[in-house]
């Protein structure tokens, strides 16, 4: 077969072929600079990954230092596959989200399916077994045909990737809003557990040691995926279909058992997941991280095409394989691990003391380029910043309660709205229960893992309103952590760390980078009051759609400790007569609520305040009073206010209904979006060491009546069958898919 010619490096050059890979003429120069001469065609090719934003985090890297990402049980924070939190007895929780927001724009089905399996790798090249998976979901409106289709097809990949490898998917959570129409949003987070002992890095120490390729053969699938990531959607996306993988869960399943194995070989150097830029950046920054060079000859790498490039083996994003580093002269034992398996191991190279990737391809060497420039000495860019008009005109609004008519008609028709109603038809698709840990299936506040062996689980959960986000990004940023945290409290354990997903629109443009420093800020500052380090994640810029930004979404993905298996909790009332509590008090809340995007169509106004010290307290006096064992159920209240809560603390099945007095005007008391609040029932013995350990106010009873009723001063505000309120609720997303 006839070798197709690459162009020349003059050509590279003279006809700018750099730009078509997302490089600048000044980041070009920069190359030829660092090089003392101008790159060939595949060296280009390597500088144009990695200095991609998906890679390198060029744009995002100023505003990623504010993050506090130390604790003390914080074993390894951002710059590994995943970070590592402990949770005692010489055990750690390894967690991670990642975004695949383009290719499932493009190729929904293996665009999220591959989503999955990337983050997955992550998971287990530290060393973890993954046991959960949870994700977050954004579409357009379920009315258009090309939404149903994207958010199908998503689900669907989601759930064939994760139930072939059989990880529960546990968790999650997806809203709909027009910003998200052409652009929606796909991110991935896997839960692992690990013994400190069996840690690892994607470190490539020791001259003279062998690198290998473990896995799947290198295709053409996925080529200038980073790249791909890192660009806006526009009609001609479509072309770049090729630049999207396809997965093979059961590869991946046979990949992960033996890695899981060869981590207790004593032969085992370093282990790094060929994600985004595939052999590249795998290569690239396990070498930087050592503070060594590799040598690779790509005639050894096992390749599913003939007549391979340098260029496309390097680039290509075919999934299910590991780069590893194994001592020299063991290297037959890794060999015979993966061949118990059916997978190749290869020696494609060797770890040097230059500092430099060199590689080799029929005889020659065809590119040679210092590591470190590749990766950790990327160009950072601190990009112009400038405040939308938007959010100065939202700011000076004044808080107007709307005018309802109806207090049972406008609940049905919040419960129906898809970002609030039942997400069943979605997880009904995912094996949730696979491996048996599952305490907490999704549908409560939080999922619960139990782990094995000992009296503790794990509760986790994605949580971001980007609606809040959008009208005021600090406050929207430290909502999404603080809602991630009472979700955990809710369940039952005590907030240890969160993973970060940072989906905003062109970082080019002064008013989304001001959204990315703002959210910034709100974040670092809420993970601090909380004690929540950052300890990894991901940033996916450049969601637009023929220049229209999605709302900033800087997705929180969280995991949390229930010390003792007693302590986990759910959302679900439990019992006839117990006392119904809210804790915190409501104020006229309305922009960007659920009630306001009803009425309006769509959002404005000033977000809900946040006090993130009064929310710590609140979450603290929760926690306690479930560890007394004094706590039948917990909730928080988010979208929709304490109308929606109620609701939803009633649909867990049986005759239970309740009876609750509010106060002041109704419509602010059931709809209002204030923060910090949570509704609680407790046993009417515990009363008083309830009253004794939680600052909250006793509003009403459950009681037997398969009715939620609401009064105010005597008079009834809002009354509705529990079964009429679950159906809206539950059947909305099913009749909008028909």
């Amino acid at each position: 077969m006839l070798l197709k010619l690459e162009p020349s490096t003059q050509q590279v050059k003279t006809e700018k072929l750099y730009q078509q890979m997302g490089l600048s003429d000044e980041e070009f120069a920069l190359i030829e600079n660092i090089l003392g001469r101008t790159p060939n065609y595949t060296e280009t090719g390597l500088f144009s990954v990695m200095w991609s934003e998906h890679c390198s985090y060029k744009n995002s890297k100023p505003v990623l230092r504010k993050f506090p990402v130390t604790g003390d049980r914080v074993l390894q924070g951002p710059g590994e596959g995943a970070g590592i939190v402990d949770i005692g007895d010489d055990q750690a929780v390894v967690f991670k989200i990642e975004s695949h927001n383009h290719p499932s724009a493009i190729e929904p089905y293996q665009g999220a399916a591959t989503g999955v399996g990337g983050i997955i790798r992550d998971v287990f090249s530290m060393g973890a077994r993954p046991i959960a998976m949870l994700n977050s979901l954004r579409f357009g409106e379920l009315d258009s045909a090309r939404v149903r289709y994207l958010f199908k097809e998503v689900v669907a990949g989601i759930a064939g990737y994760g139930n072939c490898i059989g990880i529960p998917t546990v968790g999650g959570e997806i809203q709909f809003d027009p910003c998200y129409e052409g652009n929606p949003l796909v991110n991935a987070m896997c839960v692992g557990l690990i013994d400190h002992k069996d840690i690892k890095k994607g470190q490539a120490h020791g001259e003279g040691n062998t690198v290998m390729y473990v896995g799947a053969k290198t295709g053409r699938d996925g080529i200038h995926g980073a790249t791909f990531a890192s660009e806006e959607l526009t009609e001609q996306s479509n072309e770049d279909r090729p630049a999207v993988q396809v997965g093979d869960p059961f590869m991946e399943k046979l990949l992960l058992e033996a890695c899981l194995e060869l981590i207790h070989f004593d032969s085992l150097v370093g282990i790094q997941d060929m994600g985004a830029a595939g052999l590249v950046s795998s290569s690239a920054e396990m070498a930087s991280k050592a503070g060594m060079g590799i040598e690779m000859n790509l005639d050894l790498v096992p390749q599913r095409e003939t007549g391979m490039s340098a260029y496309e083996m390097m680039l290509s994003e075919s999934q299910e394989r590991m780069l590893i580093v194994v001592q020299k002269g063991r290297e037959q034992e890794i060999v015979d691990l993966f061949a118990k398996y059916g997978l190749e191991a290869v020696g494609i190279g060797t770890v040097t003391s230059d500092k430099k990737l060199r590689l080799i391809h029929n005889g020659e060497i065809v590119a040679d380029v210092p590591v470190d420039a590749l990766a950790e000495d990327a160009p950072v860019y601190h990009k112009p910043s400038k405040e939308p008009s938007y959010f100065a005109e939202f700011q000076a609004m004044e808080d107007i309660v709307p005018q309802i008519d109806d207090a049972k008609e406008t609940l049905l028709k919040i419960l129906s709205q898809p970002t609030v109603a039942s997400k069943e038809w979605v997880y009904e698709q995912y094996d949730y229960m696979v491996r048996t840990n599952t305490v907490i299936a999704p549908g409560s506040d939080a999922a619960v893992v139990r782990i094995r062996g000992t009296r503790k689980a794990l509760a986790m959960t994605t949580d971001c309103n980007s609606r809040y986000v959008y009208l005021d990004p600090e406050v929207g940023g430290k909502i999404a952590v603080a809602e991630a945290a009472r979700n955990i409290i809710c369940s039952g354990a005590e907030p240890l760390a969160i993973t970060d997903n940072l989906n905003f629109g062109n970082p080019e443009k002064p008013e989304v980078f001001w959204q990315i420093e703002k959210a910034a800020d709100g974040i670092s500052e809420a993970c601090r009051v909380l004690q929540t380090p950052v300890i990894g994640g991901n940033v996916s810029l450049y969601n637009e759609t023929s220049g229209t930004a999605i709302y900033p979404t800087p997705v929180i993905g969280m995991v949390g400790l229930v010390s003792d298996i007693d302590d986990i909790t759910t959302q679900h009332f439990k019992d006839n007569g117990d006392l119904i509590y809210l804790v915190g008090e409501t104020k006229a809340e309305f922009g960007g609520s659920e009630l306001q995007k009803l009425q309006h169509g769509k959002i404005f106004g000033k977000a809900p305040e946040l006090n993130v010290n009064l929310e710590k307290d609140r979450q603290n006096q929760i926690l306690a009073a479930i560890r007394a064992g004094v706590v039948q159920s917990a909730h928080d209240l988010s979208e929709g206010g304490l109308a929606v809560a109620l609701s939803e603390c009633l649909f867990a099945g049986g005759h239970l209904g309740a009876e609750v007095n509010i106060t002041g005007n109704p419509v602010v008391a059931l709809f209002s979006e204030t923060q910090s609040r949570f509704l609680l029932t407790v046993k009417k013995e515990h009363q008083t060491e309830f009253e004794s350990l939680v600052a909250a106010l006793h509003i009403g009873e459950v009681n037997n009546s398969g009715t939620l009723r609401v009064l105010t001063e005597k008079k009834i505000a809002l009354e509705a069958s529990v079964e009429q309120l679950k159906d809206a609720w539950k059947g909305a997303i099913p009749c909008l898919l028909k």
